[in-house]
């Protein structure tokens, strides 16, 4: 025992007697499900920090509903204009978190070299794919909430059944699965500036012609088919079919939603480059 050790009273760690007390160096990556957990709440974080992205995923879409629910800017026939628009801005807020927020966002943290850093330690590609998802889930359950409060405030009331509890939050996971995939998939392969400036093109061109805040109907009929099976017109019918006609679950637009996650996910897991 040295005389540090004497004169403190304790006995040094390297002793024999306490060789065996402590636990032996067990070097090695976290599960993946606490990976994916910890790198979803950094993300959420630094989302909630950001006010363009604030921007983009909660104010955008209050405004659109204030403005297409209340006042006559587009006829939308005679499903009522709360009752068309409501399902439609629910769809955008998936749009614009599940893609255009996660696309530019993963985009710049790949360019500013973040992604690099996570390319050094153990989370795998589609580990950092299941933590954007976790990470757009959990705002759009504030968005869900914030859309539907500020419907019913306006005098919303939906014609649904009473499954629609169910294909309503299916439908939504669906869509942010295959945004999310395509958001990936862009912002692992483009540069910034070009994941920048796409993913704010196609938000625009989703928005206008998706049927999210103009029904399909004012579009030619031979333009309506491939209209609804881009990922967002599927999520707006889908969603519409649900909540303002009383439709059982819509599996013509679920299935088009899962083959856009099924080629998003599986794309961006193969081809995304962390630098």
């Amino acid at each position: 025992m040295t005389e540090l050790s004497r004169a403190a009273g304790t006995t040094p760690l390297d002793s024999p007697g306490l060789a065996g007390q402590w636990p032996a160096p067990a070097p090695g990556a976290a599960p993946l499900p606490r990976m994916v957990r910890a790198q979803a709440g950094l993300d959420l974080r630094i989302l909630l920090r950001n006010g363009e992205q604030l921007l983009l995923t909660l104010v955008i879409p209050v405004l659109l509903l204030l403005a297409f629910g209340k006042a006559d800017l587009v006829s939308v026939g005679k499903i009522g204009r709360l009752a068309f628009e409501v399902p439609g801005i629910l769809a955008l807020a998936v749009l614009s978190t599940a893609f255009t927020s996660q696309a530019i966002s993963t985009g710049f943290d790949r360019r500013y070299g973040v992604l690099k850093r996570l390319g050094a330690s153990p989370l795998s590609r589609p580990g950092l794919i299941a933590a954007k998802a976790v990470t757009v889930l959990t705002v759009e359950v504030g968005q869900v909430a914030l859309v539907l409060a500020l419907g019913a405030a306006l005098g919303w009331r939906p014609l649904a059944a009473p499954a629609a509890a169910l294909w309503v939050p299916l439908l939504l996971v669906a869509g942010t699965a295959a945004f999310t995939g395509l958001a990936m998939l862009m912002a692992g392969t483009l540069r910034a500036e070009a994941t920048l400036a796409a993913a704010n093109l196609l938000y625009l061109i989703m928005l206008g012609l998706s049927g999210i805040l103009f029904p399909l109907s004012k579009f030619p009929a031979g333009m309506r088919p491939v209209l609804t099976a881009l990922p967002g017109g599927a999520l707006a019918s889908g969603l519409r079919s649900v909540l303002a006609h009383a439709g059982g679950l819509p599996v013509r637009d679920l299935v088009v939603l899962l083959i856009w996650a099924a080629l998003g996910i599986g794309l961006a897991a193969r081809t995304f480059r962390w630098e």
